[in-house]
């Protein structure tokens, strides 16, 4: 099988990296693309584990070194998803998950037409306005400006491919899922789809002139 990119995106707080974690927990063919940002780490994140953390002037040496699939700015800092950690794990054969923001995810659309992109919806402004505070991360500067850009954000979900309810995470993670299991069997993404129907017609056919006396 032809291996894609899995993007998923949502409002900050919308649920799209917890739902990334698990379905990693529950197949061994996707491989998460860890994301390079320039904002500091948080306590308790691991260089290369949360993200590839980066200077502003290597992040932007980087960028115009052309070493980016995609690149956004947020909340006064720099993030993207470098060619390489894509280049691997397609060389690989193994479908990528990137947890990206809307800018981000119609950059990938571009440079990965197959690209499987999936937005993350909340159930209800009150679910997300609560996810939002409850992070305790940011001032109340910071988290307005989360919630403008959550609001701005919600207009693209018509721009993807599905939209899943984060109404239950069990749910949630179920339908992704679901719509993996889908994509696997996508015509385009079956190499060998061609000579398997052939085989299987030839062997008909030979059938079908035994059944009549003919040679086969």
């Amino acid at each position: 099988m032809k291996p894609f990119l899995l993007v998923l995106s949502s409002p900050s707080g919308g649920g799209k990296s917890t739902i990334a974690k698990h379905l990693l927990a529950a197949r061994d063919n996707l491989q998460y693309s860890v994301s390079a940002t320039t904002r500091p780490p948080r306590p308790g994140e691991e260089d290369g584990v949360a993200y590839h953390f980066l200077t502003l002037e290597e992040f932007e040496r980087r960028d115009q070194a052309g070493e980016f699939v995609e690149t956004a700015s947020y909340g006064g800092h720099r993030y993207g998803t470098l060619r390489g950690e894509v280049e691997r794990a397609l060389t690989a054969g193994r479908h990528l998950v990137l947890d990206i923001e809307v800018v981000g995810a119609r950059q990938v659309r571009q440079a990965f037409p197959d690209s499987v992109c999936v937005f993350i919806l909340p159930p209800t402004a009150a679910v997300l306005i609560d996810r939002l505070q409850g992070r305790d991360t940011e001032d109340a500067t910071a988290l307005e400006t989360r919630m403008t850009h959550a609001a701005d954000e919600l207009l693209a979900a018509a721009e993807y491919d599905y939209v899943v309810v984060n109404d239950d995470l069990v749910a949630a993670v179920d339908r992704v899922a679901a719509i993996l299991d889908a994509e696997y069997h996508r015509v385009v993404r079956l190499p060998d789809l061609e000579a398997r129907v052939k085989r299987i017609r030839e062997d008909v056919e030979k059938h079908r002139n035994r059944l009549a006396g003919r040679p086969a």
